[in-house]
């Protein structure tokens, strides 16, 4: 197996945890896609991902799977090791809802105020900005943060009792929320706490 990712960016940071959650990060090829200098966006690329987004998981069969949610589904259901993605018609439905809020509320939201409300990646790769709409996308962040210091204050993590992918997706939003300077209110306590938590984790602390 491939992964086509650049280092360091939330996307790709969340599909290396997962991967070593699972324990198969040695079972993966890394090619990085050197994004700040465009090379996603070039035809060999957009040949595996028409959306030009990275992270890509190729399989040996030439296969490819773009969407974190998606490859983490693939090695969550591939490989033996812990639930990412949940064993029970319940728990799947609940890790992907929160999950998805946690991508849509407080990950996307992130990256769409650093995309067009700053500076971003620069005028050659930032080609249309709304600086409006961007810093409504800040506070749709800030509000999200609220959202999961109130869910974590009657559960252990994101999705319930366990660690799951909403944990992964929630982590990874924090750390580029505060790649573009938005701060986690310092009344959000439970929040906080989390955080610490999880940053301890083998998969993350390294």
């Amino acid at each position: 197996m491939r992964i086509y990712d650049f280092e360091g960016l939330p996307n790709p940071a969340r599909v290396r945890i997962a991967l070593a959650e699972k324990g198969i990060t040695d079972k993966v090829e890394f090619i990085t896609i050197n994004v700040p200098n465009g090379e996603h966006r070039k035809p060999e690329f957009l040949t595996k991902n028409p959306t030009a987004a990275i992270p890509v998981l190729e399989l040996d069969d030439g296969t490819t799977i773009s969407e974190c949610t998606a490859i983490t589904e693939y090695l969550d259901h591939m490989f033996d090791g812990i639930s990412l993605t949940g064993k029970t018609p319940k728990q799947r439905a609940i890790i992907h809802m929160m999950q998805r809020r946690g991508e849509r509320n407080l990950l996307d939201a992130a990256v769409d105020y650093f995309h067009h409300a700053t500076p971003g990646l620069g005028p050659e790769l930032e080609t249309y900005q709304n600086r409006e709409w961007g810093e409504k996308q800040r506070e749709r962040a800030l509000s999200g943060m609220r959202y999961f210091n109130t869910v974590l204050s009657a559960q252990p993590y994101i999705a319930g009792d366990s660690f799951s992918m909403a944990d992964i997706t929630v982590f990874a939003g924090l750390a580029f929320a505060d790649f573009a300077k938005i701060d986690i209110p310092l009344d959000l306590k439970n929040l906080r706490v989390w955080r610490e938590h999880i940053a301890k984790r083998p998969s993350i602390a390294g």
